[in-house]
């Protein structure tokens, strides 16, 4: 992970933006937390279609896991901000999440003699909008997801996968199902944004909002799969429930491919045991601090 020079971590850093990520102050209404929408017992997801912010109203896409998130070039799904640590500010300032101004958030926190005392340990310096979003940054660079029974076997545990898991991991990196193209690297994700076929009509341009280029209508970035069974519902607009239904989409849209969707889509067609196989190494991708948590 690469560390942004004017805000290297620090347990200072991260003890601010661990207090900010928990302090339902941070919304205009004093409803929404950060965690609100982003629970670690879900691996820092809800489990809603899209996320109710203050006074109820409804965001627009489905909560993004925040795991690994010090990794990402670009953030969000459009990759519409360049830095995680201006990220803060699109929930903060959304008028459907937290719907306040980061000024008016700072002059609220000033007021709060916790919150100087930790901004000037951290910063040297006063409460402020920079040192808001940048140590909510340098926490959410400390959740990371490194401890699954995958990474077990990776390390030399060849007991750490049943054989089951084993079969799913070979379907998974076989040619045919061709999961690596997109969901490469150890984050499971090669951070790139991809047309994955799910609509033909778009609701919603994705990626072309930010590069105003038709060709990117319909992508979104590619999300890591670490944890992918507690992330439910699935894709942008949170439109598929389960993970049975998510392969039954690629596995439509691979024999039928849809206008714009990516050419790294093959066809395939899966037994009930493959299904099943894949589903066990999809389920061996949860961390060990959540696997409990999994029905």
């Amino acid at each position: 992970m690469v560390f942004p020079a004017k805000n290297e971590p620090t347990p200072e850093k991260v003890a601010l933006g661990k207090a900010l990520f928990f302090d339902k102050n941070l919304s205009l209404d004093s409803s929404i937390a950060c965690t609100t929408c982003h629970l670690p017992e879900l691996a820092f997801t809800d489990g809603h279609v899209v996320s109710p912010g203050i006074y109820g109203r409804l965001g627009k896409r489905n909560t993004p896991s925040l795991l690994n998130a010090g990794y990402l070039d670009l953030v969000n799904k459009d990759g519409g901000v360049k830095r995680l640590d201006l990220q803060a500010l699109v929930p903060i300032e959304d008028e459907n999440e937290m719907g306040i101004s980061i000024l008016s958030l700072s002059d609220r926190l000033s007021q709060n003699s916790a919150y100087q005392k930790l901004s000037q340990e951290a910063y040297g310096e006063n409460i402020s909008p920079k040192t808001i979003s940048h140590a909510l940054a340098s926490f959410v660079r400390t959740l990371l997801s490194t401890d699954t029974p995958y990474d077990n076997y990776l390390a030399g545990d060849s007991s750490a996968l049943p054989p089951s898991a084993k079969r799913g991991l070979a379907l998974f990196e076989s040619n045919e199902l061709n999961c690596r193209a997109c969901h490469g690297g150890f984050n499971f994700t090669e951070n790139a944004f991809e047309n994955n076929g799910l609509h033909e009509n778009y609701k919603d341009l994705g990626r072309a909002l930010i590069t105003l280029d038709s060709l990117d209508h319909g992508k979104f970035r590619v999300p890591s799969l670490r944890n992918v069974t507690i992330t439910a519902p699935y894709m942008h607009d949170g439109s598929l429930g389960t993970l049975e239904q998510v392969i039954d989409h690629y596995e439509q849209v691979g024999q039928e491919p849809r206008r714009g969707q990516s050419k790294k889509i093959k066809p395939f067609a899966l037994s009930t045991q493959q299904r099943d196989d894949l589903l066990a190494f999809l389920h061996a991708l949860t961390d060990n601090i959540y696997a409990a948590e999994v029905p």
